[in-house]
């Protein structure tokens, strides 16, 4: 079996936040568990050939690659190709193309087509080549089919695409949800063939060194996360105004200059500005013992639909704070690794000083949380559900 996954951008893309580490992680691990199978089995259940075809996407600006020449990027097969818009819309003529080459030479093969994010021409325009050519599609959204990004940022432009192209489309496409509560905010909007949940595979530090305990004098917040109007962070800041006990808040992440600009001109007015660090974006090598040398990662969304950075803070024992929007919610919830709130500012103030309360739990979070990750969040155990999802398809 060949699987061919098609993304907009692709690592090092890192501007793009947590996707870009979802969908690479997911290709290595389906890499190497195929590799472990075909060494052992001569049937025909196990991917045999994987590929990755993506564009030069980063941010306005352009990766350092060689453009439609196979690229061996941690050991996937990856084939980058340049894009004419340097917007959200990454039109790339050439990846399409290669598609609809490799499609039409695909007879006799079983070959599916995975597709990550929508609301691009390269997600589109490539459902709409494998339907041409009756391939099937697993399309993993990302995020991008629920209410709330349905109707915020070009809802307009959304919503002209949904009613000419993308809802016939959607139709035939077999959905992958990163939670149930994506699952649920995916089946208001559309009927897919199909609809499967399975985690989002997740990097973990190598080693647990940097973890440290939890002390009772100043509260350290800790923000990691692309910096976007669906995180919430105004409500944060607000909550924070309220908060009388010591604390110091850590953001480290990217944005648009505009909207950083308004949220520092926020923290200024609400005095709080003293007790904000502002860190920009951070290495993938260095967020590790930055989550571990803080008290608390919150992360008050609008919106999520998994949301990594719960389960990386997890995995070196921070607790998490998080709003009941982010899909990782029940998870935290039912296994105790944190304090789930409403988008409500008085009841974010209220969990945070529960929070900073109850040293008891965010120590046994400190010592528990990272086995229980690593049991849940096993990389061979749910690549071998996606293999799975292929083969029932």
């Amino acid at each position: 079996m060949k699987i061919i996954h098609i993304t907009a951008s692709y690592k090092p893309a890192y501007i793009y936040g947590g996707p870009i580490q979802s969908v690479a992680k997911l290709c290595e691990a389906l890499i190497g568990v195929s590799d472990e199978r075909s060494a052992v089995s001569d049937d025909n259940v196990y991917i045999n050939r994987l590929q990755v075809l993506t564009t030069t996407a980063n941010g306005t600006e352009e990766l350092e690659v060689h453009p439609g020449k196979v690229n061996l990027i941690d050991g996937v097969p990856v084939t980058y190709f340049k894009r004419l818009t340097k917007d959200h819309s990454h039109f790339s003529p050439g990846l399409l193309l290669d598609l609809r080459k490799t499609l039409r030479h695909a007879q006799g093969d079983k070959l599916i087509i995975h597709i990550h994010a929508w609301w691009n021409l390269v997600s589109v325009m490539s459902c709409l080549i494998a339907k041409w050519y009756k391939i099937p599609v697993v399309l993993s959204p990302r995020g991008m089919l629920t209410s709330y990004s349905f109707n915020n940022r070009n809802s307009f432009s959304k919503i002209l695409i949904h009613k000419i192209l993308g809802k016939k489309l959607l139709k035939c496409c077999h959905v992958h949800a990163t939670s149930e509560q994506e699952k649920q905010d995916i089946l208001k909007i559309i009927k897919p063939k199909s609809i499967t949940v399975i985690p989002n595979l997740v990097n973990f530090p190598l080693t647990a060194s940097g973890l440290q305990s939890v002390t009772d004098d100043i509260f350290r917040l800790l923000f990691l996360s692309r910096i976007e109007e669906k995180k919430g962070l105004e409500l944060l800041f607000e909550a924070l105004s309220l908060f009388e006990i010591p604390w110091q808040f850590t953001i480290a992440g990217s944005g648009k200059t505009e909207y950083l600009e308004s949220l520092k001109l926020k923290a200024e007015k609400l005095k709080l500005s003293n007790r904000i660090k502002w860190l920009g974006l951070v290495s993938k090598e260095d967020k590790f013992n930055l989550m571990a040398d803080h008290d608390l990662t919150v992360l008050t969304s609008y919106n999520e639909n998994f949301a990594n950075v719960v389960i990386e803070s997890l995995s070196v024992g921070t607790p998490v704070l998080i709003s009941k929007h982010v899909g990782l919610a029940d998870y935290v919830a039912d296994k105790k690794l944190g304090w789930v709130t409403s988008l409500d500012i008085n009841e974010i103030r209220t969990e945070l000083v529960s929070a900073y309360n109850d040293l008891n739990k965010r120590e046994k979070i400190r010592t528990s949380a990272p086995s229980i990750i690593k049991g849940d969040f096993n990389d061979v155990i749910l690549a071998k559900k996606y293999i799975e999802l292929y083969n029932r398809i």
